[in-house]
């Protein structure tokens, strides 16, 4: 029998048994308190967000941390929710990531499929471009005049179709397209399919890992995406959720003009910054659990062959 962490055979039934060594033993202790801790410095600030929502102002101000709110209140939400400035950046936000999305992920779709093919005319200089995108960028201030010169400023169409495809993204889908087997692609032409119909009905069904998950990629960079409204938005009707949590939750912010409804209210200050961060942050984090049985595959899938 080997020893200190070595590999066993058993000679009756032929398996192999892992024996851990002693410092085996204590370096898997030390990572899992560092990944403890890690966690916990990730989790309680969000924790405290979301109980602080849930506590009255005079709550808040009297305790400076807590995890559980001595009462649980509504009315931040109820406040926020009665305001048409922060109803309507809601919905601005959610029918941006939603066109968004789906504009992003079939461009993303229908440009790697042809250049996945090594038959395609000047695929290799298209690839070239694409990898050349990932090194250097425009930059801020010729993205902005390339914006404006196209007519697209205080328009939604501003917030997707700059950043529509991620080259990186790109690459990986690409890579994932050229390990479909070609047997399939060419079974269907002599069916008489055309491309149209061997990208739509072959190889889209079988790419259902890695689109849901640049989907849920391209969904988080949308909804989180704070300088695209601020540059190019100018209309605050327009704003999206993200440009008005940052003004809400500005050190100098007046918030009570920033959601110009309800002035003879009473205002909760400190209660909605925490319940709009909330608000900002959990459609984002409840798509995670649907997608989770594509994630780790998608990911991995496009990323071993070329």
């Amino acid at each position: 029998m080997a020893l200190d962490g070595a590999l066993d055979t058993d000679r009756k039934s032929g398996t192999v048994r892992h024996y851990d060594s002693r410092g085996s033993r204590i370096f898997d202790i030390l990572n899992i308190a560092l990944l403890l801790a890690l966690a916990t410095v990730t989790v309680l600030p969000l924790l405290y967000v979301l109980a602080g929502s849930f506590a009255s102002e005079a709550e808040i101000a009297s305790r400076p941390f807590f995890l559980w709110p001595e009462k649980f209140v509504t009315d931040t939400y109820e406040y926020i929710f009665s305001t048409g400035t922060f109803v309507r950046a809601l919905l601005t936000t959610i029918a941006v990531t939603a066109v968004g999305t789906l504009v992003q992920v079939g461009l993303t779709l229908t440009m790697a499929y042809p250049l996945s093919k090594r038959y395609l005319p000047g695929r290799a200089l298209f690839l070239n471009l694409v990898i050349f995108t990932l090194v250097f960028s425009g930059g801020m201030i010729p993205t902005y005049l390339v914006v404006r010169d196209l007519g697209l400023l205080d328009s939604y169409w501003s917030l997707i179709l700059p950043l529509a495809i991620n080259p990186f993204y790109l690459i990986i889908v690409k890579t994932f397209f050229q390990a479909l087997p070609e047997a399939l692609e060419e079974a269907a032409r002599i069916d008489g399919a055309n491309e149209l119909s061997v990208f739509t009905k072959i190889v889209l069904p079988l790419s259902k890992p890695i689109i849901a998950t640049f989907s849920l990629f391209y969904a988080v960079a949308i909804w989180n995406d704070y300088m695209s409204p601020l540059l190019y938005i100018d209309d605050n009707r327009k704003w999206t959720l993200q440009v008005l949590v940052r003004q809400l939750t500005a050190a100098n912010a007046d918030s009570a003009n920033v959601l110009d409804q309800l002035q003879s209210v009473a205002f909760p200050e400190q209660g909605l910054k925490f319940a709009v961060i909330v608000i900002a942050t959990l459609p984002i984090l409840l798509m995670y659990p649907f997608l989770q049985k594509h994630f780790a595959k998608g990911v991995l899938i496009g990323s071993v062959k070329e």
